[in-house]
């Protein structure tokens, strides 16, 4: 008994007659008359009655409709639902990113992008940018959104699209510097810094800088994120050379942090960030449009800011 069976069973059942029953299903009426005795063959059972020109289901083919028409709503079903699998408008996400990013512009993009489809189940991790990494080589999320990978390890895990962008220098806005259009290194010599962990990729970067044009290099306040710097700049405390992304959670945070200015840097320093996949891990197609979305708002958000962002090399760990 096939789903084709079941149909043409089920179509004579609900009809007025057999032509009426040809006619919904496209079907000549011998055609269709063949089909249920092939059926009827094939149960080894006469579930319709024929007087004339008329067929006259026998009380066991109620209950056959009964369970034809449960059968057909399922597999109906499983087509909706792989239609709207293939079309990214159901199934289940599970994504990462760094707490600055995940606490506001990620799940806002996301939200945006799964807008008006109920049937999307989503996991948001806020996790370091090592975590996310062993996620990703875990096969553990879809993706995920951090700082680039410092080095390559080849174990070809994951894969990463690396993106970066110039970073600008937040200052108190009463800072004798805010005066200026653009910050130099010189400018920024022996000033008290907020920055990232020493150890970090950025922090290097910086120190190596200023050690470059035999600069004093001053952190005076450490965090893991730049939102607890900016309070300490807004206090007048001191400067920091920010990652682009934490300035568009700055400003959304604008009550809490007032009194900075941001302005660009004259040699140019870049923060890379980087869309971390994984290699074996299937991937829904709701995953890989909103991975491949994402990157386009990663770019687009940072070039209309002003930034300068531009793809890296891909990374495969």
């Amino acid at each position: 008994m096939n789903l084709i069976q079941m149909l043409t069973f089920e179509t004579v059942m609900t009809s007025a007659s057999l032509s009426d029953a040809a006619k919904k299903l496209g079907r000549t009426q011998p055609a269709v008359s063949a089909s249920i005795k092939a059926l009827e063959d094939q149960l080894g059972l006469q579930l319709f009655e024929r007087r004339g020109r008329k067929l006259i289901p026998v009380p066991e083919a109620q209950y056959l409709l009964t369970e034809s028409k449960a059968i057909l709503s399922q597999v109906n079903q499983v087509r909706q639902t792989m239609r709207s699998l293939s079309g990214g408008q159901s199934g289940t996400l599970k994504v990462a990113a760094m707490p600055g990013p995940v606490s506001l512009i990620f799940p806002k993009f996301i939200a945006s992008k799964i807008s008006g489809s109920d049937d999307i189940s989503i996991s948001i991790q806020a996790r370091t940018s090592n975590q996310i990494a062993e996620l990703t080589r875990a096969q553990s999320i879809d993706f995920g959104f951090a700082d680039a990978p410092e080095q390559e390890i080849a174990e070809n895990l994951y894969q990463t699209v690396a993106i970066s962008a110039d970073c600008p220098v937040a200052l108190p806005k009463d800072h004798p510097l805010a005066r200026k259009a653009e910050i130099s290194f010189a400018d920024l010599d022996g000033q008290p810094l907020g920055t990232l962990p020493i150890a970090h990729r950025q922090s290097v970067e910086l120190a190596h800088q200023f050690a470059a044009r035999d600069l004093t290099f001053r952190p005076t306040i450490e965090s893991q994120t730049f939102l607890p710097i900016l309070h300490f700049v807004a206090a007048g405390q001191c400067c920091t050379v920010i990652d682009p992304l934490s300035i568009f959670l700055a400003s959304a945070e604008a009550p809490m942090v007032p009194g900075i200015v941001i302005r660009p840097m004259v040699e140019p320093i870049r923060y890379n960030y980087a869309i971390y996949s994984p290699s074996y891990r299937p991937t829904s197609v709701i995953a890989r449009k909103l991975l491949e979305a994402w990157q386009d708002e990663v770019i687009l958000l940072l070039g209309n800011a002003g930034y300068n962002p531009r793809f890296e090399d891909q990374v495969i760990a």
